[in-house]
């Protein structure tokens, strides 16, 4: 096939309306094989569970890249990634215990809240804010908005194509939420919640 038949079948899709649509959340386990290595968390004795707030659990967020072209949709469904996150090795061992939503329903221990107020994907990075909310017994002991983003990924988003710009966006997702639980650590252990 030539290059003029290939740009026309090109614009003849984007003109269509019709879109390649990759939802990164699901290629994130293999992504936590190959990267979760990459970060160490400080340490915290705590013990606790925890639980995503329904609209996090839900999110869902859409764009696209001029660097791979406007017909593909990069879905990022931030509450997946973030509960696959906090299963991980590194995020696990950086705790006593950390329980999907476990501890805390019975008004006993510590609960983590997490809640998502934004998510975007721009300037070749994504931006997080993070509402973390603990409570212990039921009552609120710390509340904190955490705002992050990752590394920009803008050479490999230009220059490895649709692969690349897959584990870009998965990779700099991660470390806005590698960096945001480095710091919320680090507040526990300031304060010393859950050092008991």
């Amino acid at each position: 096939m030539n290059k003029v038949a290939v740009l026309l079948l090109g614009l003849v899709v984007f003109s269509s309306g019709c879109a390649i649509t990759h939802p990164v959340a699901k290629d994130y386990d293999a992504h936590l094989m190959k990267y979760g290595y990459e970060k160490t968390l400080p340490m915290t004795g705590m013990e606790a569970g925890y639980f995503l707030d329904p609209g996090t659990k839900r999110h869902s967020y859409e764009f696209r890249a001029a660097s791979v072209g406007y017909a593909h949709v990069w879905v990022v469904e931030f509450g997946k990634i973030l509960d696959k996150t906090l299963q991980a090795h590194y995020v696990q061992s950086a705790f006593g215990e950390l329980d999907r939503g476990v501890r805390g329903q019975d008004d006993s221990g510590y609960l983590i809240e997490f809640n998502l107020t934004s998510f975007e994907f721009k300037d070749y990075r994504a931006h997080a804010a993070l509402d973390i909310t603990v409570r212990r017994d039921g009552d609120k002991v710390f509340e904190k908005l955490y705002t992050s983003e990752g590394q920009s990924q803008g050479a490999q988003m230009w220059m490895a194509g649709v692969f690349g710009m897959k584990n870009a966006t998965l990779k700099s997702t991660k470390q806005s939420i590698d960096a945001i639980l480095e710091q919320f650590i680090l507040d526990l252990r300031a304060r010393e919640i859950g050092a008991d």
